[in-house]
């Protein structure tokens, strides 16, 4: 697997990887895959028409992982890629996703990945899939990830969702069905500057009696950037939902968040919070008078709240 050091730095952003992974993994690079390693309980098919894979983790399959990140680093590149992960009834993984766009050109780059996760029963995911982009040239770094989770009774899905520096445009759609007893949980970070936009959507149905949902988001508008946080939480049954945003907003920075819920069941417990505001003045004070600047006592309060 050739890399050179731009396409390892942006490795590193998006799934912390400072050498080839162990376990399974594909790699992918401006629009073809570099390098890919299955093991005995997890199996990567690449799809015929090369533009994705199916992901079969085999039932009781424990403490493995599968890392399947994409880097970019060519000017004027679109992609859209379809991945399906297919895990086994008790199995216990982490996959780390992600993509990291480096455009040094005129032209936008842009992947589009659509990510769909069918959990069986009993089945626990940690899911991490951070967005980076870097490069100073005129075209746009564009990231469009859509994911789909169906889980199966008493089924637990962890999903780490970070996109913190250099991404134009990102418009995230999560789907999400929850059957008998199956839990989700979902922790999005996100910050956005310059002229960025970003968009996250969420939509989870929660049709099994005793299942549950939680989505947090966190995020930073700053200079001329635009959010928004879309979240809508559907309770057809004895459950509970939780949907919280909080955000800071700096300089001209706009965010907007729309909070959803609808209950079609008497039983079903649903809650949504929301706090946008700026960074309180006696936090920034308290910090100079411990040495900082005010531009370090800001980045100190930013970094604080995106972890």
């Amino acid at each position: 697997m050739e890399l050179d050091e731009i396409q390892k730095r942006l490795l590193k952003e998006v799934a912390d990887l400072h050498k080839v992974p162990e376990g399974a993994y594909n790699i992918r690079s401006n629009g073809q895959s570099v390098g890919r390693s299955s093991t005995e309980n997890i199996e990567i098919i690449p799809r015929e028409d090369g533009q994705g894979l199916t992901v079969k983790i085999k039932p009781g399959t424990k403490n493995e992982s599968v890392h399947i990140p994409v880097v970019m680093t060519k000017s004027g590149i679109k992609e859209l890629v379809y991945n399906d992960f297919y895990v086994g009834e008790g199995s216990d993984v982490i996959i780390v996703a992600g993509c990291g766009i480096d455009n040094c050109g005129p032209k936008d780059s842009e992947h589009d990945g659509i990510h769909r996760f069918f959990v069986e029963k009993g089945a626990h995911v940690k899911y991490v899939e951070k967005h980076f982009g870097s490069g100073d040239g005129a075209g746009k770094r564009i990231l469009n990830p859509g994911t789909e989770v169906y889980q199966d009774e008493d089924s637990f899905v962890e999903m780490e969702m970070v996109q913190i520096k250099g991404v134009d445009d990102t418009n995230r759609t999560t789907k999400a069905e929850l059957k008998k007893g199956a839990k989700l949980i979902v922790r999005e970070r996100l910050m956005t500057h310059g002229d960025q936009n970003a968009y996250s959507k969420y939509d989870v149905v929660m049709d099994g009696e005793g299942s549950s949902a939680d989505v947090v988001s966190r995020s930073v508008a700053r200079d001329n950037s635009y959010q928004k946080f879309d979240a809508v939480l559907l309770g057809n049954t004895a459950c509970s939902g939780h949907t919280e945003c909080d955000a800071i907003i700096m300089d001209n920075g706009r965010i907007l968040a729309v909070p959803g819920l609808e209950a079609n069941s008497v039983d079903a417990a649903l809650v949504h919070e929301a706090a946008i505001g700026k960074i309180a003045g006696d936090q920034i004070i308290k910090l100079m008078t411990l040495g900082l600047t005010e531009e370090e006592a800001e980045e100190q309060i930013i970094n604080g709240f995106l972890k």
